[in-house]
């Protein structure tokens, strides 16, 4: 073997295992130390160039702008009790019916994966919706579940819905009445199919009542100036989609200036919203910028340039169906970023567009309800149960999850090849 193959070989071990020890966790360390580590080793053994490194980094700015306006939206709305507001309004407005509840619960963590994206609903109203059904004293793993696969299973109604949108279509993001066209209809689907499948699944769990008062939990001034916000970022947001312009530069412009208005209406410090931000999150996505555009470098990409384009010679049905659950497993063997940025890379050097690359994005964003391994924003719900002593084993998440994501994912490619034989004809 010579010395390029070697140097070849030795940065896709590095990669390969960086990303496994951030999915397994070793000993509990996060998971941006492995990521982190495994680009600054690639850096240390001049296996990536500085300059390439800097280009990846930069790569993702949009992505990293978008992250911190969303988590920092998402902590305020926490702490002003947008989300013990929610989910205490859910519990008493389902009057006794856990079938009540169960609805009410999947359609606020719809709403907040659509606008507020699906970290948002996995990490910041899990523990809200938790606190609310200990209080109303039933079993709190269907409400739990909800929250861990709406996420997903909403995070492609919008682009903004979750930030995988912008890794996969970081060079090109469709313009909004594009983006509505293409995953409107297969959006819908996920979102109804998932819940069909859950409420089969949690029938036993459903059929109990809520013999318990939880007292009402009234959105004060200040969560209601963090609703408006809310609600002028989302249009802003909109608007610069449906312009094709960037989002994360918006996004975070929208954050920081709400922000200022809640926090001095509030007379509160902001530096403590600062702090509660998880700021590795941003290194954890910029080491994979690096590791993916390292691989990219070497050639490597080229077997799945290869794969999509035979892919592409099938009929479309076909080769949208086999896309799409390809990439819909493989999230859960790599973890939906880091796919993600693959998936992005191989579809701009492939010059692949339209059906095809639509069934990339479902695959990407819905695959991740396989299992807990599928996406960061399912790690970080686990993470949130066990620090309230709950804890959702492997093979307790993929009995769910064997079920809802094949069944979900099956009918969102049919929606979205059903539209792109509409749009040939229209």
């Amino acid at each position: 073997m010579s010395g390029p193959q070697l140097t070849h070989v030795l940065l896709l071990f590095i990669v390969a295992l960086s990303i496994l020890l951030m999915l397994l966790r070793p000993r509990g360390i996060p998971e941006v130390y492995w990521i982190g580590a495994g680009a600054l080793l690639l850096l240390a053994l001049r296996l990536v160039p500085l300059r390439l490194a800097g280009r990846a980094v930069m790569e993702g700015s949009d992505v990293y702008l978008f992250l911190i306006g969303m988590m920092l939206l998402s902590e305020l709305a926490r702490e002003h009790g947008v989300f013990d507001w929610l989910s205490s309004l859910a519990v008493r407005s389902a009057n006794g019916s856990c079938v009540r509840l169960f609805t009410l619960v999947y359609a606020i963590g719809t709403l907040v994966t659509i606008f507020m994206s699906n970290d948002a609903t996995a990490v910041v109203l899990t523990p809200a919706i938790l606190t609310a059904v200990r209080k109303a004293k039933v079993e709190p793993l269907p409400y739990l579940f909800v929250c861990a696969l709406i996420a997903n299973a909403a995070s492609f109604v919008l682009p903004i819905s979750n930030p995988a949108n912008l890794v996969v279509f970081h060079t090109g993001m469709p313009p909004l009445g594009e983006w509505l066209f293409a995953f409107g209809i297969p959006s819908v689907l996920s979102i109804a199919t998932t819940y069909l499948v859950m409420r089969v699944i949690f029938r036993q769990q459903l059929r109990a009542t809520i013999d318990h008062e939880v007292p009402s939990h009234p959105l004060g001034t200040n969560g209601k100036l963090v609703l408006g916000g809310l609600a002028l970022m989302i249009a802003v947001l909109l608007t610069a989609s449906s312009l094709d312009k960037d989002l994360g530069l918006p996004t975070c412009l929208a954050a920081l200036a709400i922000t200022a208005v809640v926090s001095i209406k509030a007379r509160s410090n902001p530096t403590q919203l600062a702090r509660e931000i998880s700021w590795g999150t941003l290194i954890l996505v910029a080491g994979l910028f690096i590791m993916v555009d390292a691989v990219e470098s070497i050639g490597a990409l080229q077997l799945t340039q290869r794969w999509l384009h035979w892919a592409q010679s099938l009929t479309p049905a076909a080769g949208a169906l086999i896309t799409g659950f390809t990439v819909g497993i493989a999230n859960n063997l790599v973890n939906n970023l880091p796919l993600g940025l693959i998936a992005g890379g191989t579809l701009q050097a492939a010059h692949i567009h339209g059906l095809l690359a639509n069934a990339v994005l479902i695959g990407v964003d819905l695959g991740p309800n396989l299992s807990i391994t599928g996406s960061l924003a399912t790690i970080l719900w686990l993470l949130a149960l066990r620090k309230e002593k709950l804890d959702v084993s492997f093979s307790a998440f993929l009995k769910v999850g064997i079920v809802a994501m094949p069944s979900a994912l099956l009918l969102s490619l049919g929606g979205a090849i059903l539209m792109q034989l509409l749009f040939h004809r229209l």
